[in-house]
């Protein structure tokens, strides 16, 4: 399975090294690093490189790249997915996940993988399980370690390591019982010049944050499960009774989890809602060219729209960029031509614009077609696929029904609705 992990910065430079089976040189991670130079971006960088007597599974995360080597065949998407869990893992540990904190708590980071791996295959990749083997890094626990020079790790076997539901650990208590759910939205749409949606897709999650007392079974119900597809679940999800009723009933992890991820198609999207007003155009005779938009909101169920950020790449003729924004603040790369914008909050009463004029090289030809304006925001409490609305006041009537012994209950719902859009605009 997975012989070795190799972290490395965005510098190129590997700064922990970890090896389950046979030790395997650094120099394999030239491979690796041959495709990130043919990379345009770190995120374009292969996911899967083979090499001569090895293979190279890789994530880029938090500016790190987590390479997995591997010396057989195996699906790809396993090895990606505990290297997602190692990434996991050490946020839930630390709080962040950086090449500081991890060179700070290195002791910890080879104790934590040591157990998330048995001689090359997972073997405890749940936070619950891992935090009663490893216990979380703290000030004191660092001080006493440090005087008796004992470690992190415990001193008897997980509770929860051989029951049915490996996910929790069992004894668990809290004085309020609480549920926390975000439900978070990102949108990638592509607009024509008219307004009209050319195609749209949502990517969405539920993050959970559930400590309660026991073992509590809960059940979510969806008034329309039908809009979801590509559903993936987290293990303590009963996907029989999933399958039959589309109905969510699982014992929870204790703390925080992702419940589900899913994916609504372009047939079931609403309509966007912002808008951009564009006025861009370029003289056959002159080296100057006309740059305005306006960006606005529509329909946002009296949300703010906020976080908008408007990016465009602008022709190889246009040499520079006059502009005045009524808000915010803007840049311009004579040399990538790459115009950013950052807009912040849009205020409805006062709607944002950027106005100016564009210098085109002497003698040089209009460009056959106008530029791509990219535009991303984010909006608080809104979720666009619409239907959210009706699917917490279920959650709140069964945890009602579920936990009815217990002392207190609250539940806590936040959407959130984060887009891209990239608006096409043909001559």
């Amino acid at each position: 399975m997975i012989h070795s992990l190799f972290l490395i910065n965005s510098s190129g430079d590997i700064f922990l090294e970890k090896h389950w089976k046979s030790v395997v040189s650094r120099s394999v991670c030239d491979y690796f690093f041959e495709a990130q130079e043919r990379a345009s971006e770190a995120e374009n960088v292969p996911p899967v490189i083979p090499t001569p007597h090895h293979y190279l599974l890789s994530v880029y995360r938090h500016k790190i790249f987590f390479v997995a080597v591997i010396q057989t065949e195996v699906p790809p998407l396993f090895v990606i997915e505990f290297l997602h869990r190692v990434v996991d893992t050490f946020q839930d540990y630390f709080g962040v996940c950086s090449e500081v904190v991890i060179k700070d708590n290195v002791v910890v980071v080879y104790e934590v993988l040591e157990e998330m791996l048995d001689n090359g295959f997972p073997l405890a990749t749940e936070s619950n399980i891992l935090k009663e083997l490893i216990k979380p890094p703290t000030i004191l626990r660092t001080v006493v370690n440090t005087i008796t020079g004992s470690t992190n790790v415990g001193e008897q076997l997980p509770t929860g390591q051989l029951s049915v539901v490996p996910w929790r650990r069992t004894g668990v208590k809290y004085t309020n019982n609480e549920a926390y759910f975000d439900v978070i939205e990102e949108i990638d749409a592509i607009i024509e010049k008219s307004g009209s949606t050319v195609t749209a897709e949502i990517q969405g999650v539920i993050d959970a944050c559930v400590k309660l007392t026991g073992m509590p079974d809960l059940t979510l119900s969806f008034m329309n499960p039908r809009l979801l597809d590509d559903v993936s679940f987290h293990p303590c999800v009963r996907f029989k009774r999933w399958e039959s009723e589309r109905i969510l009933s699982f014992i929870p992890p204790d703390g925080n989890f992702r419940l589900l991820s899913y994916h609504v198609s372009a047939q079931n999207l609403v309509a966007i809602p912002v808008y951009v007003k564009h006025n861009i155009s370029f003289r056959d005779s002159s080296s100057l060219g006309r740059f305005e938009i306006t960006v606005g909101p529509k329909q946002t169920m009296g949300k703010t729209v906020e976080g908008v950020m408007v990016t465009s790449q602008m022709p190889k003729g246009v040499l520079n960029m006059t502009l005045t924004p009524s808000q915010g603040t803007h840049t311009f790369d004579p040399v990538t031509k790459m115009l950013t914008w950052d807009v912040g909050k849009i205020n409805p009463q006062k709607l944002p614009s950027l106005k100016g004029t564009m210098s085109l090289q002497a003698g040089a030809s209009k460009p056959d077609e106008n530029p791509t304006i990219n535009l991303q925001f984010k909006i608080q409490q809104l979720a666009i696929s619409g239907w959210w609305d009706q699917f917490f006041s279920y959650v709140f009537k069964m945890f009602s029904v579920q936990l009815g012994k217990a002392k207190q209950m609250t539940a806590h719902q936040e959407r959130t609705t984060s887009l891209f859009v990239a608006c096409f605009y043909p001559v």
